[in-house]
């Protein structure tokens, strides 16, 4: 039987401050990173999950947040070293840490670049002063552009910038502009994204005056056409590459492979004796310290019913352009390719998937309407 890949997943729950779009599990700091103490959780929870079965072999480790950039680099580097204690690592192992124009600093760039940190990251989100305000952002253009400089004089060769349209009272004419500066620094990676009021948020409590539909829409398409022209290949709904520089992490959850999570608010998913399980961590930092490596740091632990696994998988797989193999689907799941049968017919049928090189992939219109071909896999 051929191995499911395994990634990890550490959550490091601390920003400067809350973003009104942010619905992730961030926290604005107060006084002084528990820094060690923390480290020391992680490395509990790790040996918790750990304590069933043969490790795998790790093929990326992604360092997210909050804002892991906040800690120093020998708090990255000590996780990352006792981490490798635990678990073999790939040789072409990717490490991403995610990293905030606000908190860059040169010396712990270096630091991460040695600690074996090999992929950078960085939230940029516009580089337009006046939508940097509107999004709340701590930093200004000039510091993006200097963190992205740092980061290269770091070492780093392989760098994702986040850079988000529809922004409050964006036009298509200042979306393209602020793509367009970001890929004259020509990062290896681009996450072009559209902004959306999530539920729990201050954005969603007061909503701001977004761009209409048809004005959002033309920003993405016009944002693809950009990319292309700079030499990006679009891999997933808002990933873009430079050749063999897809994110390898990102892909591993849309290919329904496993992935160890750890950190507080932190989501797992592993297959374990042919089931899937899902686990999630305690949000609260505070709750996660005190618990983590015990079976009350776990808020959810989940076995999925074998009828919701057709929607999960497709769910992920059906992000990317390329979609996938039938055979992919029964070794991730453990299921007849058949159990497809019916939802990929009605996506057939309504023109939103395809069949082509032996892959089940979405048209282009399935790719307009993800959310309805999505519908079609549900129990």
């Amino acid at each position: 039987m051929v191995e499911i890949p395994l990634s990890l997943y550490a959550h490091f729950p601390w920003c400067v401050r809350k973003c009104p779009y942010c619905d992730f599990n961030s926290h604005a700091l107060r006084g002084e990173i528990p820094e060690d103490a923390y480290i020391d959780a992680l490395l509990r929870d790790l040996d918790f999950e750990l304590r069933d079965g043969e490790p795998r072999s790790l093929r990326s480790i992604f360092l997210g947040g909050g804002t892991p950039s906040l800690f120093s680099d020998a708090a990255i580097a000590r996780f990352l070293d006792e981490a490798a204690r635990r678990l073999p690592f790939a040789p072409d192992i990717e490490i991403t840490l995610e990293a905030n124009p606000g908190t860059a600093d040169e010396s712990h760039f270096r630091g991460y670049r040695r600690a074996g940190v090999n992929r950078l990251s960085i939230g940029v989100q516009s580089l337009d002063a006046g939508k940097l305000k509107a999004l709340g952002r701590i930093h200004d253009a000039g510091e993006a552009v200097r963190a992205y400089r740092m980061a290269r004089d770091a070492g780093f060769e392989n760098i994702n910038l986040d850079l988000m349209f529809a922004l409050p009272e964006q036009s298509p004419e200042q979306a393209r502009e602020d793509l367009a500066n970001l890929i004259d620094l020509q990062p290896e990676h681009v996450s072009y994204y559209h902004l959306t009021l999530e539920p729990n948020t201050e954005f969603a409590a007061r909503p701001p005056k977004l761009p209409d539909e048809e004005a959002a829409w033309s920003m993405h398409e016009q944002g693809q056409s950009l990319l292309g022209d700079a030499g990006f290949a679009q891999y997933e709904v808002s990933a873009y590459a430079k050749p063999d520089r897809r994110s390898r992490h990102n892909l591993n959850y849309w290919q329904y492979g496993d992935y160890l999570g750890v950190g507080a608010g932190a989501h797992g998913k592993q297959t374990r004796g042919g089931a899937i399980v899902r686990r999630a961590r305690q949000k609260h930092p505070k709750t996660y310290l005190e618990s983590a490596g015990t079976t009350a740091a776990i808020q959810e632990d989940k076995v999925i019913p074998a009828e919701e696994l057709p929607f999960e998988f497709a769910m992920n797989a059906l992000r990317l352009n390329d979609g996938f193999a039938l055979a992919d689907f029964e070794r991730r799941t453990g299921l007849l390719a058949s159990a497809l049968d019916r939802p990929i017919a009605a996506a057939k049928s309504k023109g939103l998937l395809e069949a082509r090189n032996g892959r089940i992939l979405p048209t282009q219109l399935g790719r307009a309407h993800l959310n309805a071909v999505l519908r079609l896999f549900l129990p």
